[in-house]
């Protein structure tokens, strides 16, 4: 197995990318491609290790490009005119089988313009989204989409659904995954167009595509336990997403503070500095890695643009492990049958009967 590396994207590239493949190597069995500026790349590994990236291991090679795709740059544009950037590199050699999965924490919308145009949809994905996994209580829990479509259709969210039962299953061995959908409240006529259209094709199709619906799903119920997805569009799973993680740094930097507020406090916490550690390791971000682009035809992860060494070294073992698991394949199966295109197109069908009434 290859795991290609963008190591020119993200705001602590190059250094982190590096310094994560270096500390993931060993914890891995495949081969990794770091993906960029050769000679800065090196430059970089004689600096942090004193030696090249080969001679640490004969598993890291580099693979040369000599553009970088910017944060500000316009994603349609970038993948278009930055042909020897190290995002469409990676592109083109996970769709050319040079590589099996391809992970990168630059800017989002190149990648996710790039993966739906060089990779390719699966066939029957209307759009593709991104599957994160966060922290819940005594297990985890995916959010999708966590920020690749602003604006979606009930249709969409459906398929968000599905994507995430099967990913779900198929990823984390969750038999018959249940699934809710993000909402103000949980009654069924609560919520924008959106979300109330969307309930109602859950509702109706969800035992027929296999997809548990647990219904609606307040965002303070998400982390109990109960559920194992959480549906809703890009924009409004983005804001829950950065929410959360702000919300994680909010308790650990205020627990530490009144760990450390006197004497009396700093002795008094000493016996239950296990428990603590245990505790901020839970609710720990950088330890769920990144998310899945989930819907393209092979593997594609999104890292978090802020991804320090830490986070790109869980990042890529999770990506070796999305690939052992076989999630896109599983969810390639299900959409390219038969009798799922005669289910979604009967659900268009549905939908479109419905709008023309209104």
């Amino acid at each position: 197995m290859k795991i290609l590396l963008d190591a020119m994207g993200g705001d602590n590239a190059p250094d982190a990318t590096i310094k994560g493949a270096v500390a993931a190597i060993n914890e891995i069995e495949a081969e990794l491609v770091l993906i960029g500026k050769k000679d800065i790349i090196e430059a970089k590994s004689e600096e942090f290790f004193g030696k090249t990236l080969e001679e640490i291991s004969d598993r890291i090679t580099i693979h040369n490009a000599e553009e970088e795709i910017e944060m500000e740059d316009i994603p349609t544009q970038a993948i278009k005119n930055k042909k020897d950037s190290s995002m469409v590199v990676g592109f083109n050699m996970l769709k050319l089988g040079e590589g099996d999965v391809f992970i990168s924490a630059g800017n989002s919308g190149a990648l996710l313009t790039g993966a739906t145009l060089l990779v390719g949809r699966i066939k029957g994905v209307d759009r593709p989204a991104l599957a994160g996994i966060l922290p819940a209580y005594h297990g985890k829990l995916v959010l999708m989409d966590c920020g690749a479509n602003t604006n979606c259709k009930p249709i969409n969210l459906l398929q968000f659904a599905q994507m995430s039962s099967i990913y779900i299953h198929n990823t984390l061995g969750i038999e018959n995954p249940k699934i809710g959908l993000l909402n103000i409240g949980t009654e069924e006529t609560k919520g924008n167009d959106l979300v109330k259209n969307s309930y109602q094709l859950l509702k109706k199709y969800s035992s027929e595509l296999n997809i548990n619906f647990a219904g609606n799903i307040e965002g303070r119920e998400a982390f109990l336990g109960e559920i194992d997805a959480i549906v809703a569009d890009g924009f409004t799973g983005n804001v829950f997403l950065k929410s959360v993680e702000g919300l994680g740094k909010f308790v650990k930097k205020s627990l530490k503070e009144s760990m450390m507020h006197n004497i009396l406090s700093k002795i008094a916490s000493i016996p239950s500095l296990p428990s603590i550690k245990r505790f901020a390791k839970s609710v720990d971000y950088k330890e769920y890695g990144g998310a899945l682009f989930l819907g393209v035809q092979k593997p594609v992860v999104k890292a978090h643009g802020s991804s320090d060494e830490k986070l790109f070294k869980f990042t890529i073992k999770q990506a070796e492990q999305f690939v052992n698991n076989k999630a896109v394949d599983k969810l390639t199966e299900i959409y390219e049958s038969n009798e799922n295109k005669e289910k979604m197109q009967e659900i268009k069908e549905f939908i479109t009967k419905i709008e023309n009434k209104e």
